[in-house]
């Protein structure tokens, strides 16, 4: 009976021992990681230390320039004000996050509306109306350049009268007078009339009405209202 106790115990003690070996175990493992994190830690430490003594003296360069403009009071209330606003500008970060992504899908479709108006300058450009426009720029541009502010102010002062003019000159009967009277002049100017044929011409009752018209004109010309004759 005592062999079989002893023999119990001594499943006891190894349970026991291999309990503890477990532990062991572990306590070693995390020994051996806490080991390697600061060796990793130290590696770090030692690598960053150059990159942090040189943002250190570049900050302090930087602030040596501005020392006249603010102090470090400035930067620390600068600082606690960013702090109490950190909200505000995580929803600022997202409203620009969201106008990033909304360039993004609109960038096919401006792509699209760019090549639209490009394709549509082409079209003006080879239709003339460019080269129309330039022209049109450089006769507003010696306009411009060849009336003072008093030639514009009588023009808007005779503006009307200048209208009504105009009007009465675009009348298809005055144009196509003056048609006749153009092709006349180029017809007179190969032709030399002698004063014989002159007479004669001037039995021609269109010659007679086509002259009493220029009397009427040269009339008119002189300040005298014209006045139908029969």
């Amino acid at each position: 009976m005592s062999t079989a106790l002893s023999e119990d115990r001594l499943a006891v003690l190894e349970e026991k021992l291999d309990r503890l070996g477990d532990r062991l175990g572990y306590v070693t493992e995390q020994l051996e990681e806490i080991e390697l994190r600061r060796r990793t830690w130290d590696e770090l430490r030692h690598d960053m230390a150059p990159i942090a003594t040189e943002i250190y003296q570049l900050a302090a360069r930087e602030l040596d320039e501005v020392k006249d403009f603010a102090t470090p009071e400035d930067l620390l209330r600068l600082a606690k004000h960013l702090a109490r606003n950190l909200r505000n500008l995580e929803a600022l970060l997202g409203q620009l996050e969201s106008l990033s992504e909304l360039a993004r899908d609109l960038a096919p479709l401006s792509n699209e509306v760019m090549l639209g108006v490009m394709e549509g300058l082409d079209r003006f450009e080879r239709r003339g109306y460019i080269g129309f426009a330039r022209g049109g720029l450089d006769v507003l541009d010696r306009v411009v350049t060849s009336f003072s502010e008093e030639d514009i102010r009588q023009l808007g002062d005779n503006i009307v009268l200048i209208l009504n003019t105009v009007k009465e000159m675009t009348q298809p009967e005055v144009m196509q007078l003056l048609q006749r009277t153009a092709h006349s002049v180029r017809a007179a100017e190969a032709e030399e009339i002698g004063l014989f044929r002159f007479m004669w011409r001037m039995r021609d009752p269109q010659v007679r009405r086509g002259l009493s018209k220029v009397l009427v004109a040269l009339r008119s010309m002189s300040g005298d209202a014209p006045h139908h004759e029969g």
